[in-house]
């Protein structure tokens, strides 16, 4: 049986740890890449032990997009077919942002194209300084299509104007000050450092807290300040509230206590 071309090991803190698996071609996405990506997040995303998803390529890159075999297959297709292949596509990227979990990329390499979709879908994205990016596809006659929610999203639509348009390369500073990355660090033992660093400050969340701090984050980007948005943030705080962890909390506090979800517990 050939090797997967995505990895998963979940360890005794419950922290999954994702990556691409295909370094000879700089972990390039196909078809296969996007079912077996999809298949292992939803999997995650069901497991009540997973608290925490990183992502990260093997080897020297985080990924560089599209794989062009695949590409050239597809340049092929008819259009019905490209138009289920980028729903796919799509819909990986709408899994890994959707997900339960506080989700983390550890940028180890260059990012071009899909690499930035899935950097952008991410809660959290630390990079390597010396890893490089661009949003390519004007370059081969396309457009960013299925990534530009998320890479939109992250950087704003200012920013995203100018990478869509002139492809260019860029490096690990400039995705900082644009926002794909909150954090550059120097080289791949700093990378998990800081991976470490962030997961501590995670396990101290409460896990429903954080899904639903997601959902909030999600609800209110972009809406109008109404009645309508103040009824519906005093819901999600209310249901907060009443909630499990949210009891559970509040006691633990009032208590000079550690919450039931916190490490060493």
């Amino acid at each position: 049986m050939a090797d997967p071309k995505v990895l998963s090991e979940v360890d005794v803190d419950g922290v999954a740890a994702v990556k691409l698996n295909r370094p000879d071609v700089h972990n390039a996405m196909d078809d296969e890449v996007i079912d077996q990506l999809t298949d292992t997040l939803k999997g995650l995303a069901r497991r009540k032990d997973v608290r925490i998803v990183t992502l990260t390529g093997e080897g020297e890159s985080f990924s560089a997009g599209g794989d062009l075999a695949w590409m050239r297959r597809a340049a092929d297709y008819t259009r019905e077919r490209n138009l289920e292949d980028a729903i796919a596509l799509g819909n990986m990227f709408k899994t890994l942002s959707e997900m339960p979990q506080p989700t983390i990329a550890l940028v180890n390499g260059q990012a071009y194209a899909g690499g930035l979709g899935l950097i952008s879908a991410c809660d959290i994205a630390i990079g390597v300084r010396s890893a490089k990016f661009a949003v390519t596809e004007v370059r081969l006659g396309l457009i960013a299509g299925t990534i530009s929610p998320h890479v939109v999203r992250a950087i704003g639509a200012r920013n995203a104007r100018r990478l869509f348009l002139t492809a260019e390369r860029f490096d690990a500073e400039a995705a900082h000050r644009f926002g794909l990355l909150h954090e550059v660090v120097e080289d791949q033992a700093a990378l998990e450092k800081a991976r470490d660093r962030i997961i501590g400050w995670l396990r101290q969340g409460s896990p429903q807290a954080q899904h639903d701090s997601k959902r909030l984050i999600a609800y209110v980007t972009g809406r109008e300040v109404n009645a309508e948005l103040v009824l519906g943030t005093a819901q999600f705080i209310a249901e907060s509230r009443a909630s499990d962890d949210g009891k559970e909390g509040t006691t633990a506090f009032l208590q000079k206590r550690k919450a039931a979800w916190m490490p060493g517990v």
